[in-house]
């Protein structure tokens, strides 16, 4: 069943029906829409006759429409506390609420107890390091420099899995009449969905919000008379090929709803519970259906409110019997924990019981604010009012910009951000929302640019909501990625992972970003037919390494770096350590990285300039941490130095002026490829932008030693990123790919390319409901939520600049202001961190900072700083604890 928007009408005890969407219909409004943008444009369209419903934020800081939602990816609105998320489309005499549970995942050990994260077995060892010289030999040998297959390496992923939807919470109100004034809208101020209509001379409203503390749901509706009787249900009949759970009534006031994910597969549990001020709540049963096809008789139940309350709401928990703490060898590798009920029941009897609905909710606002508050942002926007926000994104074009909706979508970015990543695992490709059982691309962790990208605002925004991610690192990643070191590549110490093509997802999408990893460790190098483009990418687990070494850049939270920062870094570093060979190709002794693809392309070559880039930046951060962590191991410190210096940094200049993806200069001028990866050390990294001859020179470039001055390093970059496109090339039109584009515009300090991309990327990719749209002229099309995510992270970085440094005696060049598109002449950005444990608090205006103040935290490592604008260095100093500085002339 594709997904899409559903109608559901009740019966006494709720039958829901299925009726499709017209999606031929839905293909040409949409087509229609891009249309229409331009004549929009034309003929001076900015708003339409009617106004932000009352309750809408006043600083214009929301999302809202004028009729309900129909398609999920299009229209509906997300809530979540990173444990639970929803999706609401804002219905009237019914609500149809998706719902998401974060854990819940079909596939692994759950549905095949011989999963075993796709590593080879241990009696395949010294097979795999014979083949693996074989491939390399081959490569030395190659005139080319490249070979076409590895397939000796990769194994089939068997129940990879997917992450699931969950299910439908359908309220249903006994009324009839006709619908006027509705409104519906998401508070980014409060994280909070409503809806509001006026039906039967009664004004109804509807409110939905998930709470970080309680990790409850809360759904609420209220009248301006006394309510009609409505009832509560849940269905899994319209998420696709979801099992039917078994619904019963807990109590007399709360549903329990049991199931698997898959058959076999793994448990998942909701408790809903049902509060209201007056009226009569009560639970009935359906007769249990058998189904052979099912996991056993099942029930359904209902419940319903009666007596004309004045208000009623129901709160749900979920949760699963995944275990992060049971990924190791120790456990078997099984995830698996204790059956959910007892953890939801408990957090179902706190809180979400004994509170009022004022209280929660107050609650609620409090904690969100809490989490997202520390930072604001103004680049001179003047909310719109009176404007819909679909008519907002269908009016927009590239280039002319709409500062108040860029504002609006990178405060949206990071209340999804919130929402999404502050549960025990991370923000995955669809944040925390998906439908259906099979979602795209699995829903998972698609560790490069996608899940890096993800957090790309986290640390300079003051999100501290980063922590799951490297819990996710540690528990899921490291043990199995330890027996993969092992048994693929004869290493003994350290782990990698690798992200790499789940072969079920490639034949439905197969242009589309495909690197992945999911919740049950799986590390090996993934088969699906000639697949190493995807899956020869042992370098993921350093490209994270860069976010846990920022957090520590970031913080100074020593206890954090020393009992899991440090120890991470430590065993990735450890593995590349042994992964590097001499160069016998090239023959000019440095250690490369073979075979290897930059990520996603072909060919399979040696010394890809990704990979290189990226580990000498890990082993910086190794010696640029090890005094913090208190390791005493100076032996691997003194091999990551001699190691680091001898490795190829990656960094060519290629014979029509381009930066060299791979060390064999074949790039192609006309590769408009959606990645990219040989450009990783201008953004996010740090390889190319802040490039030093002296550590990163001296190579040998035919027959004789070279070393490219910055300048020239900076120019073969600019050549390669003019040369890759505009991020719509043949292989995929993703937001993420503009997004990424737009910051290493920024990275260049020009607003104008940077602006393009930025406004290009919102034109083409994000729609009404300003979700990032992979497909966006489908009638159903599929959300990824890296580019809304990465959004802040690009805006950011045209505003406020200080990347990493390879040394601690380093400068640290903060750039205030490098790529300030003339649209946002005038501004001021509050509660910024930077590197070095600073916060940053800057104000401009007429394109110029009026002023700068930098305070350094009370845990600081000593570092020198420079504070840059135009060129022009405009203050420096020297950090210590609790350092206060303000700047007023530039």
């Amino acid at each position: 069943m594709a997904h899409g928007a559903r109608l559901l009408f009740p019966d006494n005890v709720p039958e829901l029906l299925f009726v499709p969407y017209n999606y031929a219909l839905a293909a040409l409004e949409v087509l229609a829409m891009r249309t229409l943008r331009t004549l929009f444009a034309a003929i001076g369209l900015a708003s339409v006759t009617v106004a932000a419903p009352p309750g809408f934020p006043t600083n214009g800081n929301g999302l809202w429409y004028t009729i309900p939602g129909k398609i999920w990816s299009l229209d509906y609105l997300p809530v979540g506390n990173g444990f639970l998320a929803a999706m609401t489309p804002g219905g009237t005499v019914q609500e149809a609420t998706q719902l998401n549970i974060e854990s819940l995942w079909a596939g692994g050990p759950f549905q095949d107890p011989t999963y075993n994260g796709g590593n080879k077995q241990p009696s395949e060892r010294t097979a795999m390091a014979a083949a693996m010289q074989q491939y390399r030999d081959a490569i030395w040998d190659s005139p080319t420099g490249n070979i076409d297959d590895i397939s000796t390496l990769t194994t089939d992923a068997g129940d990879y899995g997917s992450y699931v939807g969950a299910g439908y919470l359908v309220s249903t109100l006994n009324i009839s009449g006709a619908v006027t004034d509705y409104s519906r809208w998401l508070d980014l101020n409060q994280a909070i969905a409503r809806a509001t209509w006026t039906q039967a001379g009664s004004t109804f409203t509807r409110e939905t919000f998930c709470s970080n503390p309680t990790q409850a749901c809360t759904q609420h509706i209220s009248s301006t008379g006394a309510l009609p009787s409505l009832s509560f249900a849940f269905a899994s009949s319209i998420e696709a090929s979801f099992p039917t759970p078994n619904i019963t009534c807990f109590d007399s006031s709360t549903l329990r709803v049991q199931g698997f994910a898959s058959i076999p597969g793994m448990a998942y549990e909701f408790l809903g519970r049902v509060r209201s001020t007056g009226g009569h709540i009560s639970c009935a049963s359906a007769p249990a259906v058998s189904d052979p096809a099912l996991w056993g008789p099942t029930t359904n139940a209902t419940l319903s409110v009666t007596g004309h309350p004045s208000e009623a709401w129901i709160s749900w928990v979920g949760g699963t019997d995944f275990s992060q703490d049971a990924g190791d060898a120790a456990h078997g590798f099984t995830f698996r924990g204790a059956d959910p009920h007892v953890a939801v029941l408990a957090l179902l009897s706190g809180p979400p019981s004994t509170a009022t609905y004022t209280s929660l909710r107050s609650a609620h606002f409090t904690d969100f604010e809490g989490a997202v508050g520390a930072f604001t942002l103004d680049i001179g926007q003047k909310p719109q009012l009176g404007t819909p926000t679909d008519v907002l994104i269908g009016t927009y074009q590239t280039d002319v910009g709409n500062p108040y909706l860029e504002w609006l979508m990178f405060n949206y970015g990071r209340y999804l951000l919130a929402s999404s990543a502050r549960g025990e695992l991370p923000a995955n490709l669809q944040g925390k929302w998906a439908l259906d059982t099979q979602t795209p691309w699995s829903g998972d962790y698609h560790s490069n640019i996608n899940i890096q990208m993800n957090y790309w605002s986290a640390e300079m925004s003051n999100l501290n909501l980063i922590n799951p991610l490297f819990t996710y690192f540690e528990k899921n990643w490291a043990p199995r990625g330890a027996e993969t070191a092992w048994t693929l590549y004869n290493v003994s110490r350290g782990w990698v992972t690798h992200n790499e093509m789940n072969a079920r997802v490639l034949l439905a999408f197969s242009f589309l970003p495909s690197i992945s990893l999911q919740i049950f460790g799986h590390t090996g190098m993934k088969a699906a037919d000639n697949s190493a483009s995807w899956a020869n990418y042992p370098e993921s687990a350093v490209w994270m390494m860069v976010h846990v070494w920022d957090h520590f850049d970031y913080t100074n939270d020593v206890n954090w770096w020393k009992s899991q920062g440090w120890p991470l870094i430590k065993g990735v570093a450890s593995f590349h350590l042994d992964k590097l060979v001499p160069d016998l190709r090239f023959n000019d002794g440095t250690l490369v990285v073979i075979p290897c693809n930059s990520p996603e392309q072909n060919p399979i070559t040696l010394g890809c300039a990704h990979a290189q880039q990226l580990i000498w930046q890990l082993f910086n951060a190794v010696e640029k941490g090890f005094d913090a962590s208190g390791d005493t191991d100076t032996a691997f410190l003194e091999e990551v130095r001699t190691k680091r210096d001898a490795m190829d940094k990656g960094l060519r200049i290629g014979w029509w002026g381009q930066l060299q993806e791979w060390k064999v200069d074949q790039d192609m001028q006309n590769d408009t490829h959606r990645h990219l990866s040989h450009l990783i050390g201008l953004y996010p990294g740090y390889a190319i932008t802040n490039y030093e001859p002296t550590l990163q020179g001296n190579i040998l470039v035919n027959g004789s030693r070279t070393t490219y001055t910055k300048s020239e390093i900076i120019d073969a970059a600019t050549v390669s990123l003019i040369h890759r496109g505009n991020g719509t090339g043949p292989d995929a039109d993703s937001g993420w790919e503009k997004m990424w584009r737009a910051a290493s515009w920024a990275q260049l300090q020009n607003a104008t390319e940077f602006y393009h991309e930025l406004t290009y990327g919102i034109f083409e990719n994000f729609g009404s409901s300003l979700f990032s749209l992979y497909d966006p002229f489908d009638a159903d099309p599929i959300i990824q939520i890296d580019a809304n995510l990465g959004l802040p992270g690009a805006i950011l970085n045209a505003l406020l600049q200080a990347p990493d440094v390879p040394t601690i005696a380093t400068p640290l060049v903060i750039t205030l202001l490098p790529a300030l598109p003339s649209q946002w002449s005038s501004g001021a950005m509050k509660g910024a961190r930077v590197r070095g444990g600073m916060m940053v608090d800057l104000q401009w205006e007429g394109g110029s900072p009026t002023s700068a103040s930098f305070t350094v935290d009370a845990s600081v490592v000593t570092r020198p700083v420079q504070v840059v604008h135009g060129n022009k260095i405009v203050a420096s100093f020297t950090t210590s604890p609790g350092l206060k500085k303000t700047i007023t002339s530039f």
